[in-house]
């Protein structure tokens, strides 16, 4: 027969079910990026960090200025960017021309810009490609759909004596440039966009092995060293007019390109709550490429795997120790890994940053609620359980208050101790069937009980037919001793209304005797770890069950300290020293006969 799990092994259970819970919904939602949204935006502040930009890029910017001297730029004959280019001359290492120069215009300011073009080796300019949906095949003949089949592509209309490459920009789905496209394939024949096109004429020029970073379909993590407005701007108009000496862009990177808001070229970009420009973004890209600060994405496989099974361990962790330590160690383990993220990020290396961070935090809180309700849980079973020992009223206020800490062991306390035993229950047991029996015992315990906690006492135990109680234990009670002497004269007086019932139901009658004294003794939990009870010992428990004892049908016999704790407010007959079972001296006994008159309210006459 197969054995039931103990608790510690159904806690294990319970533990490692909710650890696999962890461990899965940690790797889905990781692999899936079902929150990516946030995931975007806490990345975008704690891995997007400034780090000086390189004074040999410059801007040659078609600002405002620049169209209020010249005009609408659609309108622009192209010996405009012509002259440009003749002012520039050969000072810089490369000129990218960030611009659409499609089609033709007017036939001599084309003839100059093709002209300055081919004088000039080191001009890149702008193309670009129009893309279409189509059906694909993958490798294993499955069907899907490609967004990105090239159609066709623009080129510029001087693309004979340039170089050029495409200025396509693909923000995420909320609008923010994250991501540059460096490479798209078409046929087989790799294209490069507009900025690494000229990273490599750059790399040409300086006998540098130009370096691809690894791609994910094409595209590059932008890693921004400067923020709108960092890069120096020189005024298109200010170049073209000689303003300024050329020779400031010797060896320079040099970006032509729209740096006005009517001219529709902004970005959100993810270091930035201003919008940048698609010329600046030119610029960070190709620094980027530069300082070789392009950062690629961890495996999301691998890294949701590592998550869940992190974040399921420390989970195990927390249930193993307190709520305040389980604190502590989600501080230390989200501090680590922040620092851990950000320092790989600057190394090259891109993790997912809410996630583990996340699941870390969230398994905490699982951990203390856990914490929180299994100690109410056992909070409930404990006051359940002491509403069988204590009135429960009393119990309600204790928990009300939150004074509920009982030490384990024993304590010496002043208690009053009453012992109450039905009289002749053993004969008559004899005469009665089993189930009369336990009807009749059931109701004058259940008169006991009630007579106990209506008055604030604790039920210490039944001992058969017998029943023990203390007050003033296990918590404080007011007027503990003529609590317990009231509960005498209610037990009694219960007694006498039963009595009529069962003599009438059975022909068998019973009463009661009652004992009472107080003192000080032992009281606490007294037996073993897997087994104790709740009781007290000593002197004044034994005195009290040796007054019971020898106590008659119907009387309440009370101990010298009792009497004297109560004299004003009861009645008694001396009943004398008598010699008490295990007692080397007689003790002084009162007979209780009831409660004292209530004294009269008295006024003074004038």
């Amino acid at each position: 027969m197969q054995s039931r799990p103990t608790e510690q092994q159904k806690s294990l259970y319970v533990k490692l079910a909710e650890t696999l819970v962890i461990v899965l919904v940690t790797f889905v939602v990781c692999f899936f990026n079902i929150i990516s949204s946030f995931e975007k935006l806490l990345t975008d502040r704690l891995y997007q960090k400034p780090r000086g930009i390189n004074n040999k890029i410059k801007i040659v910017a078609i600002d405002m200025r620049t169209l209020r001297e010249i005009g609408a730029m659609g309108t622009w004959s192209r010996q405009v960017y012509a002259d440009l280019l003749d002012t520039l001359g050969d000072y810089p290492d490369v000129i990218i021309m960030d611009l659409m120069l499609f089609g033709e215009m007017d036939a001599s300011g084309d003839q100059a810009l093709r002209d300055a073009c081919a004088r000039n080796p080191d001009i890149v300019t702008g193309s670009y490609i129009n893309y279409n949906s189509v059906y694909s095949y993958r490798e294993d003949g499955t069907v899907y759909i490609d967004n990105y089949n090239i159609e066709t592509i623009d080129e510029p209309f001087m693309a004979d004596v340039c170089q050029t490459g495409f200025v396509n920009s693909l923000p995420d789905t909320d609008g923010v440039m994250r991501t540059a496209l460096l490479t798209a394939d078409r046929d087989g024949q790799q294209l490069c966009s507009l900025s690494y096109r000229a990273y490599q004429m750059y790399c040409e020029k300086h006998g540098i092995t130009p370096n691809l970073p690894r791609l994910e379909n094409g595209r590059m993590n932008i890693q921004y060293a400067g923020k709108p407005g960092d890069y120096e701007v020189i005024p298109f108009c200010s170049v073209r007019n000689g303003e300024v000496d050329p020779r400031i862009f010797n060896d320079c990177i040099v970006v032509v390109g729209a740096y006005a808001t009517g001219l529709y070229d902004q970005y959100a970009v993810p270091n930035s709550s201003d919008l940048m420009y698609g010329c600046e973004i030119h610029a960070n890209i190709i620094q980027a490429l530069l300082d070789q600060k392009y950062p690629v994405r961890a495996n999301r496989l691998t890294v949701s795997a590592v998550y869940a099974v992190l974040a399921g361990l420390i989970y195990l962790l927390y249930r193993r120790i307190r709520p305040g330590f389980s604190i502590a160690l989600m501080l230390v383990v989200t501090g680590f890994f922040s620092l851990l993220a950000i320092g790989l990020n600057d190394g090259g290396l891109v993790l997912p940053f809410l996630y583990f961070p996340l699941f870390v935090i969230l398994g905490c809180a699982l951990s203390i609620l856990h914490s929180y309700l299994a100690a109410a849980a056992e909070k409930k079973k404990i006051s359940d359980t002491f509403k069988k020992y204590v009135a429960p009223q009393v119990v309600e206020e204790i928990t009300k208050s939150g004074g509920y800490s009982i030490r384990l062991g024993g304590e010496s306390r002043e208690i009053a101790v009453l012992f109450v035993d039905i009289r002749g229950f053993t004969p008559m047991s004899e005469n009665l069937a089993p189930e009369q029996v336990v009807d009749i015992l059931n109701s004058y315990l259940e008169l006991t009980t009630n007579s106990i906690f209506n008055n604030g006492g604790t039920l210490d135990k039944f001992i058969g037919d017998a029943t023990m109680a203390v007050f003033n234990a296990p918590f404080d009670l007011d007027d503990y001793v003529f609590k317990a002497v009231k509960t005498a004269l209610d037990i009694v007086a219960g007694g006498d209304a039963i009595e009529s019932k069962f003599l009438e139901k059975y022909g068998r009658s019973v009463g009661f005797g009652v004992g009472i004294n107080c003192g000080r003794a032992v009281v606490g939990n007294i037996g073993c770890s897997f087994r104790m009870d709740y009781t007290a010992i000593g002197d004044t428990v034994n005195t009290a069950a040796r007054l019971e004892a020898n106590a008659k049908r119907g009387q309440v016999l009370i101990s010298e300290e009792v009497y004297q704790k109560v004299k004003d407010r009861v009645t008694v007959e001396p009943i004398g020293a008598i010699p008490l079972k295990g007692k080397s001296n007689s003790v002084f006994v009162y007979s209780l006969t009831g409660l004292a008159d209530a004294p009269q309210d008295t006024m003074d006459i004038a």
